[in-house]
C-alpha cells in the first residue's frame, strides 16, 4: 500500500485486545492479544496461524488457536544490501505489504520496498521450507519500477491458476493492477505484463483467488493511512480468465473503475483494506475508532451467495 509515516510506531504501540466486528451474516473472529497490523497476509501450518504484515523487517504474529495473537521475531533482522540499489531513499528495513503462500512444497514470501507516493519501488522474495522452520532464504529481486514506467511494483500477491501455474499480481495507484506469469522454479516473471484493474482515485492491495470457474479479484480502493478518517474500502470483481476482464456485479470492467464494495467499514472500524483471502477466510486491517484510529487485524469467514459472489 501507499505508505505511511509513523506507521511503525503506531503498530509497535498496539498490543490491544481486538473484538468482533459487529452484526453480520458470517462469523467475525473474536481476536485477542497483539493485533496491531497493516496489510496482513495469513497462513496456517498444522494448528498454528501466522500473520505477516507491514513493518520493520516484515512483522510476524502467531496464534496457536487462530484468535489469540502474539508477536514473534521479524523476518529480516537487517536489510539485504541489494534493496538500496533499487530504492535508495527507502526508510531502513521498512517493508510493505507481504504476501505468503505455500506452493510446490515451499513457502514463498513476496514483499515490497518503496517510498511513500513514489513508484521507485521493488518487489522481493524470500522462501523457506515452512514458516515454523524459519531459515528464510533471500531469493532477491522479482520486479522493479521507476519513473520510466507507468506502474508501481508494490503490493504483491501470488496467485495459483486453475492449472496449478503461479502468477504474480501487483500494483498501487499509478496505472493500476498488473499480473504476470511466473516461472515455477524461480518464482519470478517469465511472461507478459497484463493490466487487470485501474481506477482514477486509486486501487491497490490485490488478492486473487480461483473458485468454481472464476478468478475473484479483491482490491482496496480510496485512501488508507489516515486513522479514523480513512475511507479505504474492499471491492471485488471476477473473471473466467486470470488475465481478465474482471467485472463487478453490475458488469462494469475493473479497468474502467468497476468493483462491487464488499466492506466499507462501520461505526467502529474505519477504512478496511489491505485484505488477503485464504481458504474462505478474509483477513484485513481496519482503523479502530475506539482506540485513536490504530490499525488492527480483522478476520472473518467468507461466504458465497447463490450467484457465486463473496459476502460476510
Amino acid at each position: 500500500m501507499r505508505y505511511r509515516k509513523l506507521l511503525l510506531s503506531i503498530i509497535s504501540s498496539v498490543a490491544i485486545v481486538g473484538s468482533a466486528v459487529g452484526t453480520a451474516l458470517a462469523a467475525h473472529w473474536n481476536l485477542t492479544g497483539d493485533v496491531g497490523v497493516h496489510d496482513p497476509s495469513i497462513i496456517k501450518e498444522g494448528s498454528v496461524w501466522y500473520t505477516f504484515s507491514t513493518g520493520q523487517g516484515i512483522q510476524v504474529l502467531r496464534s496457536d488457536n487462530g484468535t489469540n495473537w502474539y508477536r514473534v521475531p521479524q523476518i529480516f533482522l537487517s536489510p539485504p544490501s541489494w534493496w538500496k540499489t533499487y530504492v535508495p531513499n527507502m526508510t531502513t528495513n521498512d517493508v510493505w505489504a507481504p504476501d505468503v503462500k505455500l506452493y510446490n512444497g515451499r513457502v514463498w514470501l513476496y514483499y515490497s520496498i518503496s517510498t511513500f507516493g513514489k513508484n521507485t519501488s521493488a518487489i522481493g522474495l524470500a522462501s523457506a521450507t515452512s514458516v515454523g522452520a524459519g531459515s528464510w532464504r533471500d531469493d532477491g529481486l522479482v520486479i522493479k519500477s521507476d519513473p520510466s514506467v507507468d506502474y508501481n511494483a508494490i503490493d504483491p500477491n501470488l496467485v495459483i491458476d486453475a492449472s496449478g501455474n503461479p502468477w504474480l499480481a501487483f500494483g498501487s495507484w499509478f496505472s493500476g493492477i498488473k499480473i504476470t506469469k511466473l516461472d515455477k522454479t524461480t518464482m519470478k516473471p517469465t511472461g507478459s505484463l497484463y493490466s487487470i484493474a485501474k481506477r482514477s482515485n486509486g486501487i491497490e492491495g490485490v488478492s486473487i483467488v480461483y473458485r468454481n470457474g472464476y478468478y475473484y479479484m479483491f482490491a482496496s480502493i480510496d485512501n488508507c493511512c489516515q486513522g479514523s478518517n480513512s475511507n479505504y474500502k474492499i471491492v471485488v470483481g471476477r473473471s473466467t480468465s486470470i488475465t481478465g476482464p474482471y467485472k463487478d456485479k453490475s458488469g462494469v470492467d475493473m479497468m474502467n473503475g468497476g468493483g462491487t464494495v464488499l466492506d466499507a467499514g462501520n461505526t467502529r472500524w474505519a477504512g478496511p483494506g489491505g485484505q488477503h483471502v485464504y481458504n474462505n477466510v478474509i483477513a484485513r486491517h481496519a482503523y479502530d475508532r475506539e482506540d485513536n484510529g490504530n490499525p488492527k487485524l480483522l478476520i472473518s469467514d467468507l461466504n458465497w451467495d447463490s450467484s457465486g459472489w463473496p459476502t460476510y
